[in-house]
């Protein structure tokens, strides 16, 4: 008799939904934001799979589809799975992996004790949200360039007021994709999954990851942010999945950085 031993850490998935919408989710396929997800699901848990490290890898399931202003409802759900994992699994270190709305509620939810870090995907990150609750939390953002539904800079900026309310925080932008990480998803697939490995101790944290997320407080919002394709030896068509060629996207030269905007 094979006899399970509990998780040693956990991986939380939330997908996107609407600004609006108080009706539940879509079963199933019909749900097309947590089918988004399933990729990154299943890379994370291939990952973290081998046995050795006893990862709970999960997604968070929804009562509502939208955000719906101040009833915050995807925040709740996500606050409730964590008290859940709690109560199950005790005192674990968590990553919650969010995209767009989802995003949102992972950055809202990082106060919650178990939370270690925050990879937000094309995150919906509003200018009057509260950061606070990511003291002493990772924050690392993946936002492309050429999203037209979530604004990068907010991303960028959001990474900025973090730093300075004491969490490490930084941005990776990804250049000539789209807000649903259907073009270069091998990129989004595979940074996705190495940083919250990384961020887990389970595995190296991108070189340039590591270094920003050491920034000190008042470091501006440029410095904090990377730009995926002079990352290491990453280049056009490096990461898998990617389609050789170059990417495109509104770069500027200036800054030091080399970074987006």
């Amino acid at each position: 008799m094979t006899v399970r031993r509990p998780p040693s850490a956990a991986v939380l998935l939330l997908h996107g939904g609407a600004e609006t919408g108080l009706g539940a989710p879509p079963p199933g396929l019909l749900n097309v934001p947590a089918v988004r997800m399933r990729p990154f699901e299943q890379a994370v848990a291939r990952a973290t799979g081998d046995g050795a490290a006893d990862v709970l890898v999960r997604a968070v399931r929804y009562t509502r589809r939208g955000w719906n202003g101040p009833r915050e409802d995807p925040f709740h759900d996500a606050v409730r799975a964590l008290d859940t994992l709690r109560r199950e699994a005790g005192e674990i270190p968590v990553v919650l992996v969010g995209h767009s709305m989802g995003a949102r509620a992972a950055l809202r939810a990082a106060g919650h004790p178990l939370v270690r870090g925050v990879v937000g995907l094309a995150p919906w990150c509003p200018a009057e949200d509260p950061v606070a609750q990511l003291a002493a939390r990772d924050v690392v953002l993946l936002h492309s360039t050429r999203d037209r539904i979530t604004n990068p800079r907010a991303s960028q900026s959001l990474t900025a007021r973090a730093r300075r309310s004491g969490a490490r925080a930084c941005l990776v932008a990804i250049r000539g994709s789209d807000h649903a990480m259907l073009r270069r998803a091998g990129t989004w697939h595979a940074l996705t999954t190495r940083i919250t490995t990384g961020l887990l101790g389970l595995g190296p944290l991108p070189e340039e990851v590591t270094a920003a997320l050491r920034l000190p407080p008042d470091a501006s919002a440029v410095r904090g942010t990377l730009d995926v394709d002079r990352m290491g030896r990453a280049r056009p068509g490096d990461w898998p999945g990617d389609r050789p060629g170059r990417p495109s996207g509104p770069w500027c030269r200036g800054g030091g950085t080399g970074a987006p905007w």
